[in-house]
């Protein structure tokens, strides 16, 4: 084998944060009453909480704004853009969709065969997350993939988010894993992929979107099942 150690993204890449967020925030949008306060449509705010929390991650995975910054500001701001006023609503909102979300278990499409079969084909694997770890390490159980990997790393336990060099080290170090014989999987170019590279490790871009891009990367697929003719 070529490859030894698989180290995989979690969130987007075999969880899929959209659907279970989704999930989550529709029975969370009825039993907060939101539109009562002045909230559109739930799907008018599902779209707007996306756009609003991926651009609090990205901020998050440069520095340049706490876990705790994100946590206070994501629905008061989707909240806002939509004219309501009610903050306290708005981290209730938040407090429970931290608390219920991750016990909702979708996975992206073709996710646990393509793990168990990587499994009996003899590769190690590995989650390096820039989540945090109190909802991931839930997500992992409740999943009931976390059995097929070895380590399980949150970016929040090493100090640092993907794709700061530190985090792949530790992941390397956990594993006693040599970059040679690495494979990093994950849907974020900048993160997973730029992250990898730049530490001497190959990548697989998981690009379902077919976003467009100009970086180098060893490898891109748009679906899981891809992975198993690479490896």
């Amino acid at each position: 084998m070529r490859y030894k150690h698989l180290f995989f993204d979690w969130d987007h890449t075999l969880w899929d944060f959209e659907k279970n967020s989704e999930m989550s925030l529709r029975s969370l949008f009825l039993d907060l009453e939101l539109q009562a306060l002045g909230m559109p449509s739930f799907e008018l705010f599902f779209e707007k909480y996306i756009a609003i929390n991926d651009l609090k991650w990205d901020l998050y995975r440069q520095g340049k704004i706490t876990k705790q910054g994100l946590r206070e500001s994501r629905f008061q701001e989707t909240f806002a853009h939509f004219g309501v006023e009610a903050n306290d609503v708005a981290w209730t909102l938040e407090t429970r969709y931290i608390d219920e979300t991750p016990y909702q278990n979708h996975l992206i499409q073709g996710a646990r065969q393509v793990l168990e079969t990587l499994k009996q084909r003899g590769y190690t694997m590995h989650i390096i997350t820039n989540g945090f770890h109190e909802s991931q390490n839930i997500k992992f159980s409740e999943s009931g993939l976390e059995p097929l990997f070895d380590v399980l790393l949150c970016s929040d336990q090493v100090g640092v988010n993907k794709p700061d060099a530190k985090i792949y080290r530790r992941a390397l170090q956990l594993a006693g894993a040599e970059r040679k014989e690495s494979l990093m999987i994950g849907d974020n170019l900048i993160a997973d992929c730029v992250g990898a590279r730049e530490q001497g490790i190959d990548q697989v871009f998981f690009n379902p979107k077919r976003i467009k891009h100009t970086e180098k990367v060893t490898h891109e697929i748009e679906d899981l099942e891809e992975l198993l003719g690479i490896v």
